[in-house]
């Protein structure tokens, strides 16, 4: 192996690799030191479903995407994944990927389908009034 180190960042035997710790990008630096996703301000659940949108079709064009935000769009082509999901199959820290799907959301390239608050669902105790109903019909 040769002591160049001016591979890309995540290639074996360059500067930032090491062979136990993996990529030694930081955090900060994937998201351009940004914490909060997009001037939105959205917050993506854990549970949050993310899902590919129509014009993430053409994202080869698109020079605003790093290699971060096409491995999510990647990871999302087969299936909707939920935020926890993409964080663990990217091997991202949840946080960076809230962030990048916040960019992607921007961009039209995903959906979210945000959970529903437990607040908001109905009372069971309703919805087997009303299944009793239904059935003495």
């Amino acid at each position: 192996m040769s002591d160049d180190t001016r591979g890309a960042p995540h290639e074996q035997g360059s500067q930032w690799y090491d062979g136990e710790a993996g990529p030694l990008v930081r955090p900060y630096a994937v998201t351009g030191g940004r914490t909060k996703s997009g001037p939105s301000g959205v917050r993506f659940d854990l549970i949050a479903l993310v899902t590919l949108a129509g014009t993430a079709r053409g994202t080869d064009d698109d020079t605003a995407l790093g290699p971060e935000h096409r491995a999510l769009i990647e990871l999302c082509r087969p299936e909707t994944q939920s935020v926890a999901e993409l964080a663990a199959g990217a091997d991202l820290p949840v946080g960076v990927v809230r962030v990048l799907l916040g960019d992607l959301l921007e961009r039209g390239h995903v959906t979210v389908s945000r959970p529903i608050p437990p607040a908001q669902l109905p009372d069971e105790r309703i919805l087997r009034e009303v299944i009793e109903g239904l059935r003495a019909l």
